[in-house]
């Protein structure tokens, strides 16, 4: 069923102007994602951030994780590239975080949801649990030289854009899409070949061939040797 529902997800984005996604050597549960900043009024406009998605075997049940895969300083983003952002966290209440289920991930969660909650928080940094202490001081007490390196490494990000790619016209993506609150087994009795996102019947007869997966061999520790070693 996680293939199938993850199918659906990946032809919806693939028509997003602010994302830019492919599948990693043609495995659905690993997608190459570019998040492409829109907004004109985002400190991060005109970034194009690679980033990897690692969808678990039991997705939607469970998040999927992601990693920036070149340095992004922000108070929010760990120096390896993972975020610290309650969507991304198991579902269920969290006394020690102090995280809400509602917060957290649950299984009416999209890809969407989690990409755009991402864009929201770079702009809309959570320095009382930051992942980088130095960025968060520097956030809150000298905006100024946040905002420059934070430009530097948007204009670095653009060497990322595939040969050919047009930056789209400007878009403000900041609206996160609501989900139905469902009971925790909600697909329990659920039809397997049910199309629970409301894809065609056609969704059956989807071949993998026509998700071009991205040309990279190198694994993940390879492109961040890569990037250290720029």
């Amino acid at each position: 069923m996680a293939e199938r529902i993850l199918m659906n997800e990946f032809r919806t984005l693939s028509r997003e102007k602010w994302v830019n996604i492919e599948l990693h050597k043609d495995d659905i549960f690993r997608w190459d994602v570019a998040l492409i900043v829109l907004n004109e009024d985002s400190v991060y406009y005109g970034g194009y951030f690679k980033a990897r998605m690692t969808f678990p075997k039991n997705y939607p049940y469970a998040p999927p994780e992601f990693r920036f895969l070149q340095p992004l300083y922000h108070p929010n983003i760990y120096a390896d590239g993972r975020l610290c952002i309650s969507i991304l966290h198991p579902p269920g209440e969290d006394e020690m975080s102090g995280e809400s289920a509602a917060e957290r991930w649950s299984p009416a969660q999209r890809v969407e949801s989690v990409l755009i909650s991402i864009l929201s928080l770079l702009d809309d940094a959570e320095c009382s649990s930051p992942a980088n202490v130095d960025a968060a001081v520097m956030f809150r007490t000298n905006p100024t030289q946040y905002r420059s390196i934070v430009k530097a490494q948007v204009e670095a990000s653009k060497e990322n854009m595939p040969p050919g790619f047009v930056m789209p016209v400007n878009e403000t993506v900041t609206t996160i899409p609501e989900v139905e609150k469902e009971e925790p087994d909600f697909w329990a009795d659920s039809d397997v070949d049910s199309d629970v996102f409301g894809g065609s019947d056609s969704d059956e007869d989807l071949d993998m061939d026509q998700f071009s997966g991205s040309e990279e061999d190198e694994d993940d520790d390879d492109e961040m040797q890569q990037m250290d070693e720029d």
